[in-house]
């Protein structure tokens, strides 16, 4: 895994792991507020020049608590320094549900949208419910995160899905949009479905009896799963 340093427009480095080559993809990771768990080249889409950002204030980048604006932001940043016109955007967890707002705000810069275990566009207490009663049972790594990243970002997502035009923008985005769901994950799928059923040029499929972090449990399963699910953006 190679690396390099984008510096933004006030001032904030962030570390930025670089893999593969071929066709250009961003792949995002959860918490929010974690660092970057997904950047190891064993987990890496096979035949793409994969981008690992980690987010401003944890890890290896500077900055510190911010919202999902300065988050896009952040991402143009890093694609523009990197010389991408349009790339795929693969998100994990938290990741997922950046991407579609990636997706939203710079429709010219993502040519589709690869969202696995994302939580969806929502903040539902019967979802809630069921998470909170698996959450002893699911199978967590252990992944340095800031708590103050993960706040501020927490909040301002729910001040987006408050917005009165975005379901407007999901209907309307031109956007190819590819959602997965892990078969045995505690965080119920139906609101990836939701999205699926909304969003045009969108598909959902399940991924059998893996859990929510596979990546770290199925780590071939994830490599195989987001190569393909990359892949097939490419063959329409």
């Amino acid at each position: 895994m190679d690396s390099t340093a984008v510096t933004t427009p006030d001032g904030t480095r962030l570390h930025v792991g670089v893999h593969g080559a071929g066709p250009d993809v961003v792949v995002l990771s959860g918490g929010p507020g974690c660092v970057h768990y997904l950047e190891a080249d064993e987990l890496a889409p096979q035949g793409f020049r994969a981008w690992f950002p980690e987010p401003r204030g944890v890890g290896r980048s500077g900055g510190g608590p911010h919202t999902m604006a300065q988050a896009v932001a952040d991402l143009e940043e890093v694609r523009d320094a990197a010389g991408v016109e349009r790339w795929t955007v693969l998100g994990h967890s938290w990741g997922s549900d950046l991407a579609v707002r990636y997706a939203l705000d710079h429709p010219r810069s993502v040519a589709q949208v690869v969202g696995i275990a994302g939580h969806g566009l929502h903040k539902d207490r019967t979802w809630s419910a069921q998470y909170e009663a698996g959450k002893a049972t699911d199978p967590a790594p252990d992944i340095a995160w800031s708590p103050e990243v993960h706040t501020s970002l927490q909040a301002s997502f729910l001040d987006w899905i408050h917005e009165p035009g975005i379901w407007r923008k999901l209907a309307d985005s031109p956007v190819p949009m590819t959602f997965l769901a892990a078969g045995a994950d505690i965080r119920p799928s139906w609101p990836l479905a939701q999205l699926r059923a909304l969003v045009p040029k969108a598909r959902f499929e399940t991924v059998p009896d893996v859990p929510h972090d596979f990546w770290h449990t199925h780590p071939q399963l994830w490599r195989e799963v987001v190569t393909a699910a990359c892949g097939a953006g490419y063959d329409t």
